[in-house]
């Protein structure tokens, strides 16, 4: 048996949907939306762009930049004071 959405109306009177995989067991769940053509647009939007959607794990620590070495400023050379003449 394929997976299938299933449309239905909640506690609020808002409607949602499951969807269900072969065996029947819920494999994602739908927000609430005011009124059921709403619903089928959010149905119609997963089918649409779930099979190109990347997967992005959130829960692998990224590795600290490392810090790039500064590169040396030359340092300016400071011109030399006249020498006084000392008799």
């Amino acid at each position: 048996m394929p997976a299938k959405f299933t449309v239905y109306k909640d506690k609020s009177n808002k409607f949602r949907f499951n969807l269900k995989a072969g065996n029947g067991e819920i494999i994602a769940v739908g927000e609430s939306y005011p009124d059921k053509k709403s619903c089928l647009k959010g149905i119609a939007s997963i089918q649409k762009n779930a099979p190109a959607a990347a997967i992005v794990d959130d829960t692998i620590e990224k590795a600290p930049k490392a810090d790039k070495p500064k590169a040396a400023k030359p340092k300016a050379k400071k011109a030399a004071a006249p020498k006084a003449d000392t008799p």
